[in-house]
């Protein structure tokens, strides 16, 4: 967790300065006790920015954990929210984390792979998650972040960018195949121009039959409305947030056969990290939980709810693939799989690859323990407005961070 020069002329503005050090606290404090621990803390200011608009879903997983930081510090930890990428574009957030301009942001290792290689193999390799409706979205933002914190070079990359991931990888949902019309079959995809958002997924879709092409997801609403593309592989948050499932309101999702993601990492300062008391630190670590469940439940289940409702009133529809086009899809990624082994963006690829299907196959077994049984992508909307103030996931969430955050608390 990373402060830069802009969190130092925050703190200098408050009254801090290098606070370094000090005290820290036990594992599993009290808010009470927290407050008490601050109480001779100076302010702290932290910049910030999230991707969307105040208040929009897509924001909420960081706008829920800076307020429960800021309710645990007894308001000695302030951040200075920008809302919309107005600081910095995804693609330049870990500059700005660098330059001073922000401390704390969400970055996109997977668009620079060439600066971040070992990150982009674990990412690349994705597609080996369940892309179930709940227990696949549970699982898939657990098992990449145990592998990252557990492969030396993944968190090598984070320090020599001046950065100390937090979250290193949180996704926004299974990609999907959103289309003008239903496209689930080889013979459907054939020639199809399909919007395309990395490596892995053009060799995907090019494995389907289709034509990648480069879109960024603020003009797919107009590529799809002109039919400039006839699809796009996206997840249905950014669908959400771009406003196009109106226009593509023909889904292909398939739990067993899935694309490649584009996820992202929640990380901090490096600079601005070391500057900060040990408790600050430790609060900052310790209210990952209230990120972490909110990713999923104010950010994925709502978008995945309202794909469902859109699709529906658009007259669309949600499937999954044809036999053909699945078994097409699978044997690529198997494909893609041997290509990660291969890498020498760590020292041993093999090992990588066996630690990813490892920790996978270990986290699709641990959700399947929690009692969220898992519902159609069609039905999601149905499901999530029935059960949606019933939803509990701190048992998820205690999990992620006694078996994946604990043993990298600051201490």
């Amino acid at each position: 967790m990373l402060v830069g020069a802009g969190a130092l002329a925050g703190c200098a503005e408050s009254g801090g300065a290098d606070q370094s050090g000090g005290d820290g606290i036990k594992a599993g404090a009290t808010m009470e006790e927290y407050q008490e621990a601050f109480e001779d803390i100076d302010e702290i200011t932290l910049l910030t920015q999230t991707p969307a608009p105040k208040g929009s879903m897509t924001g909420l997983p960081q706008e829920k954990y800076y307020a429960a930081v800021e309710e645990w510090s007894g308001g000695k930890i302030k951040f200075d929210i920008s809302y919309s990428n107005a600081v910095a574009e995804p693609t330049e957030a870990d500059e700005a984390l660098t330059d001073g301009r922000l401390d704390i942001a969400s970055v996109l290792p997977i668009y620079d792979p060439s600066e971040f290689p070992a990150n982009a193999a674990l990412i690349d390799g994705g597609f080996i998650s369940d892309h179930s409706a709940i227990e696949g979205v549970l699982s898939s933002n657990a098992w990449p972040n145990q592998v990252a914190f557990e492969t030396e070079e993944i968190m090598a990359e984070f320090d020599d960018h001046g950065m100390v991931p937090l979250v290193p990888v949180y996704n926004s949902g299974a990609n999907a195949l959103f289309c003008s019309q239903a496209r689930t079959s080889l013979a459907d995809l054939k020639g199809t121009s399909v919007g395309s958002g990395g490596r892995s997924q053009s060799a995907e879709i090019e494995a389907l039959g289709g034509a990648p092409s480069s879109v960024p997801y603020t003009e797919l609403y107009e590529s799809l409305q002109r039919g400039v593309v006839d699809c796009t592989v996206s997840t249905p948050t950014v669908a959400v947030l771009g406003g196009f499932l109106a226009e593509a309101p023909f889904v292909t999702i398939d739990p067993a056969a899935g694309f490649s993601v584009a996820p992202g990492a929640l990380t901090f300062s490096k600079t601005t990290w070391e500057t900060l008391p040990l408790v600050a630190q430790q609060l900052l670590w310790d209210r990952l939980d209230v990120f972490v469940a909110a990713n999923v439940e104010e950010k994925i289940f709502t978008n995945n709810a309202e794909m469902a409702d859109v699709v529906a009133k658009s007259k669309g529809s949600i499937n999954a693939f044809e036999d053909d086009a699945r078994a097409k899809l699978q044997a690529k990624n198997e494909e893609l799989l041997k290509g990660i082994a291969g890498t020498d963006a760590v020292a041993d690829g093999n090992a990588l690859v066996e630690s990813m299907q490892s920790a996978n196959q270990a986290w699709q077994e641990k959700v399947e323990g929690l009692g969220l049984d898992d519902v159609e992508y069609a039905d999601f909307g149905a499901w999530f407005a029935e059960n949606k103030d019933s939803i509990d996931l701190s048992e998820f969430t205690t999990m992620f961070y006694d078996e994946i955050l604990a043993e990298h608390r600051p201490s």
